[in-house]
Order: structure tokens, then sequence, then C-alpha cells
């Protein structure tokens, strides 16, 4: 397994941006398919975006196309989400999420068999 370790949280006005990290040690970082999911109050845990192994693939969740990006940096054993125009809808606790290939099912939690902590994004309305 990876241990993970999330960062960049915080609270935002509608509009603004934040800047996710998942610091990955453990298993092989640049081996493993990564992904943020979120989980608002009341609600289940979704899928929002996943990076494979190079990064050659990326996958968003629809609402958040053109406003999240997520990147990798395998030297660094990190992988980062920048999200632009935050919007109230994307308040929720982010989880950074790796397994090993995932295929066509990346967007299937039990496709992850690490999880980080979890970190708190606030947006302001």
């Amino acid at each position: 397994q990876v241990q993970l370790v999330e960062s960049g949280g915080g609270l935002v006005q509608a509009g603004g941006s934040l800047r996710l990290s998942c610091a990955a040690s453990g298993r092989t970082f640049s081996n493993s398919a990564m992904g943020w999911f979120r989980q608002a109050p009341g609600k289940a845990r979704e899928f929002v975006v996943a990076i494979s192994w190079n990064g050659s693939n990326r996958y968003y969740t629809d609402s958040v196309k053109g406003r999240f990006t997520i990147s990798r940096d395998n030297a660094k054993n990190t992988v980062y989400l920048q999200m632009n125009s935050l919007k109230p809808e994307d308040a929720a606790v982010y989880y950074c999420a790796a397994g090993g290939y995932t295929g066509s099912y990346y967007y299937r939690e039990g496709s992850y068999d690490s999880w980080g902590q979890g970190t708190q994004v606030t947006v302001s309305s």
C-alpha cells in the first residue's frame, strides 16, 4: 500500500482557486494510478478526477471539467489537484487515493487500495 497525506484545503470564496497536494510514500508511487474523491455532508463519497500512473490519461467527472486539473510529479511522489472557479457545491472533504491499474474503473472506490485522511474545502458564496 501507499501512505497518502493531503494538504492545501481551506476556505475560499466562490470563483476562487485552491491547489490540493497529496504526498505519497511506501509502494512505488510511479506505478500507481491516483484519484481524488470528495464527500459533502450528508452525501456519499464521489469520484472527482483520476490520473494514470504516467500521467497520460486523465479522467474528470462532468461537473469539474474545465475547472479542475489533476497532475502528478513522480519525482516528488506527489499528485496535485488545481481547482479553479470554485463553486459552493464543490465544498467537501477531498480524499486522495492510490491504486494499481484501474482500467476503465477509475471512478470506482474499489479500484483504489490506499486513501488519505482527507482535507476540507469550504467555498463561501
